[in-house]
């Protein structure tokens, strides 16, 4: 089957996942969908967000589905959850943060596992993790100050990207600036 065939290979660069709209963008109709859904080729996981079954799983599979399920391609994995995936603190969110543009809204049902931010965010502050849309270690450690994330993790995000070179000397000093002043006017 053709469609199949188009959206393994859309779904290979997404950890097995692929939405509506990708399916559409690469001209699968969503009758066709709907056909891979009867036969069990496809699941539904999320509103508007599908997976085939034979592909492997792997750790980063919530978070490709967290940024999936917003709909929205800009859509990336932010604060808590960056600075965990960066590996860079002890911290276990236990929500998926995700940030999407400021003047987005979404409605979609089935994001109790995930914290939706809006930040418009530049190209240089988004990267990538495990293929998954992730900001960059600094934009992650400036959103959990603002955030209100505890301190010593914070400091420890910062002590660790700089031996890792995640983050420069400059921004280190800019970011721990930010978090003296955020602690004194807690």
């Amino acid at each position: 089957m053709v469609a199949q065939g188009v959206l393994w290979d859309l779904a290979a660069e997404q950890h097995g996942f692929f939405t509506a709209t990708d399916a559409l963008g690469a001209g699968v109709t969503r009758k066709a969908v709907d056909h891979l859904l009867a036969r069990r080729e496809v699941d539904r996981v999320g509103h508007g967000v599908y997976r085939f079954p034979r592909f492997p799983t792997s750790p980063a599979d919530p978070y490709q589905l967290a940024v999936l399920w917003t709909g929205t391609a800009e859509a990336c994995l932010s604060h808590e959850t960056a600075l965990e995936v960066h590996g860079v603190t002890d911290l276990l969110p236990d929500r998926v943060h995700v940030t999407v543009p400021a003047g987005r809204r979404l409605r979609r049902a089935g994001g109790e596992a995930y914290c939706v931010h809006r930040q418009d965010l530049t190209a240089d502050q988004v990267g990538w993790w495990e293929q998954v849309a992730t900001v960059t270690l600094p934009t992650a450690i400036a959103q959990c100050i603002d955030w209100g994330t505890p301190t010593y993790l914070i400091r420890q995000a910062i002590d660790q990207g700089t031996r890792t070179g995640a983050v420069l000397a400059e921004e280190a000093d800019a970011l721990t600036t930010r978090l003296e002043a955020r602690n004194e006017h807690a």
